[in-house]
């Protein structure tokens, strides 16, 4: 099994990289990616904005995280807000970071990188909760997520343009590690 490696990532520097492990692992066309471009580069200008990336043997990026303090003021924050202040959860929105990205290739999924992609960034973080959004329904993700003390904040969440209703989920930090030790798979991709 090919080693991984995750760490800190000059996203802005791969950014195309990024996108094209985010169009694999979500779905994207070369429209919706080049929208993307344009985000990801504004957010990763804002204060405290961090990546991480996953590495093969080969140096590619085979997944990434990227994620920010969050600020009221932030498109992001202003769609979910309404919603969160109707489930009484809206503070949430303050002393939060934010995982704004996380994507993994599908060869590489179900080994842990995803886990520890955001357990490590959000290790880092100076906020006392992360907070994220991710497509409502039974997935991987959101699996993953509450297996890391993720609860549903508000659901269904709209955002403009977007065919498929989200979650936004929040999470004490530090976020919880499995209980079963490292075993061989886990060395290099995580736990």
């Amino acid at each position: 099994m090919e080693h991984v490696v995750v760490a800190p990532a000059d996203l802005a520097a791969r950014v195309d990289e990024a996108l094209a492990v985010q169009a694999v692992a979500f779905g994207l066309g070369p429209e919706e990616v080049a929208i993307r471009r344009q985000i990801v580069l504004r957010h990763l200008s804002y204060p405290g904005a961090r990546a991480l990336g996953a590495h093969g043997d080969d140096g590619r990026l085979v997944g990434f995280v990227y994620g920010l303090p969050n600020d009221r003021s932030h498109w992001w924050s202003s769609v979910v807000q309404p919603y969160l202040r109707r489930q009484g959860t809206d503070g949430w929105l303050d002393d939060s970071f934010v995982i704004t990205e996380l994507h993994v290739l599908p060869a590489y999924q179900g080994r842990g990188i995803g886990r520890r992609l955001i357990t490590e960034i959000t290790d880092g973080a100076d906020e006392p909760r992360s907070i994220l959004s991710a497509i409502d329904g039974d997935s991987p993700a959101r699996r993953l997520y509450h297996t890391l003390g993720y609860q549903d904040l508000a659901r269904p969440v709209h955002f403009p343009s977007a065919t498929r209703p989200y979650a936004v989920m929040g999470a004490p930090l530090p976020l919880p590690r499995p209980p079963h030790p490292a075993g061989p798979a886990d060395a290099g991709a995580g736990g």
